[in-house]
């Protein structure tokens, strides 16, 4: 292209019509322009003014744990009877029998120690009670010849034929002898005594269940040194292992003394082990310990543990339901399902104490629903119609929410 067909083209078309035309064109993409703006702002208008809630699953109220309950509580499976056994007396320990998870009956033996002085000792004392009887027998044949040299020198004093002082001389024989006599039975009483003791310091060597359990912890070996008194150092035992009795395994729970007026002794219970959560324990309230912790506002309640299990073992955490006493069914009956699904109880905005209202999540959209409502329990609150199990509810709707509204879902439960 040569500079004439360039200046050509910059030369302004002065023809009739041809600024009109130019002029309807600006106009028209300026229009277009305006709507793209307008609609992008609108869709980020209308983006913007989505609410974000968070939602949950509505839960079948039949087998859900603590649906019939007023209070709920933490706390662990404790043992009344657990004892660390040791042996009553200093020594070395020279055989231990048992291993962690062993079944003992009472009077099993755990460990022996060293018993070589104490059996010594033994022997020494039934040797002296061995002497000291042999004595006895001594003396007492030694008295019967007294007996009747006294006899006879009495008859021969009466016929004046030996002095008083023989006859004296006989009498105090006799009474010596008496005398030794008796203090020789006294001594074989110490004797017996002696060997009795050390028998029983003898038997002290062996150490033996005090009741019938399951060993928890394996605490010597052979060769340590065991007291029944902690010598310090880290170089004696003081125990040999610990013992459980597994049918005194109860549950301690803390209640805050603020609910504690909705416990009371004999109430029935739930619990449900933090290993085991779908597995319902039935139990009931021992006692109310009649004190408080002052540094955590609580009070400690004993529940009995009613079903035995192996799985039930001591420091176990675990969660308590307390029951309602009106609810409960007859001893031995099976709890029927209960009609009805649970929802939180930020899910639902009660109208009178009978109806409420819900929004169920569908495809990104919130849908007013009107539902009948059942009891408030600390598993939620429970709605008896106009909700199936499964449906997702909005939770702590936000006012701005209406009904068919879109709404996104949060990331967070």
């Amino acid at each position: 292209m040569d500079k004439s067909d360039l200046l050509k083209e910059l030369r302004r078309d002065r023809t009739p019509g041809a600024i009109p035309r130019r002029r309807g064109r600006r106009i028209v993409l300026a229009l277009l322009v305006l709507l793209l703006l307008g609609g992008a702002g609108w869709l980020v208008t209308a983006r913007a003014t989505v609410p974000t809630v968070r939602t949950a699953v509505a839960r079948s109220a039949g087998g859900e744990p603590g649906a019939g309950s007023v209070l709920d509580a933490s706390g662990y499976v404790t043992a009344r009877r657990q004892a660390t056994v040791s042996a009553k007396v200093t020594g070395k320990v020279i055989e231990v029998l048992i291993e962690e998870g062993q079944v003992v009956k009472e009077g099993d033996v755990l460990a022996r120690l060293d018993a070589t002085e104490a059996q010594a000792q033994l022997s020494l004392n039934q040797s002296q009670l061995t002497l000291a009887r042999s004595q006895v027998a001594e003396i007492e044949a030694m008295l019967a010849q007294a007996e009747r040299d006294f006899v006879r020198q009495n008859d021969l004093f009466a016929r004046q034929l030996v002095s008083e002082q023989s006859l004296d001389a006989a009498r105090a024989q006799r009474d010596m002898l008496r005398a030794r006599l008796a203090s020789t039975r006294e001594q074989i009483k110490v004797a017996q005594e002696s060997v009795d003791v050390a028998k029983v310091q003898l038997d002290n060597t062996v150490v033996r269940a005090p009741f019938a359990g399951v060993v928890i912890a394996k605490s010597a070996q052979p060769g340590e040194m065991i007291s029944p008194l902690s010598a310090g150092g880290g170089f004696t035992r003081t125990g040999i292992g610990t013992i459980v009795d597994m049918d005194s395994l109860e549950i301690q729970v803390d209640v805050n003394e603020s609910f504690i007026n909705k416990v009371t002794p004999a109430q029935p219970v739930e619990a449900m082990l933090n290993a085991y959560p779908e597995w319902r324990i039935p139990g009931e309230v021992i006692a109310i310990i009649p004190t408080a912790d002052r540094s955590k506002a609580t009070v400690k309640v004993r529940i009995a543990i009613k079903s035995r299990d192996r799985r039930i073992v001591p420091d176990m955490g675990v969660r308590v339901s307390f029951l309602d006493r009106a609810g409960l069914e007859p001893a031995g009956a099976r709890r029927a399902p209960a009609a009805g699904v649970l929802v939180p109880k930020e899910a639902v905005a009660t109208t009178d104490g009978k109806t409420g209202t819900v929004f169920v999540v569908t495809s990104d959209a919130a849908q007013r629903r009107s539902v009948t409502l059942g009891a408030e329990t600390t598993a939620g609150r429970l709605v008896l119609g106009g909700l199936r199990e499964g449906e997702r509810v909005v939770l702590s709707p936000p006012e701005s929410l209406r009904d068919g509204g879109a709404v996104k879902l949060s990331d967070r439960p």
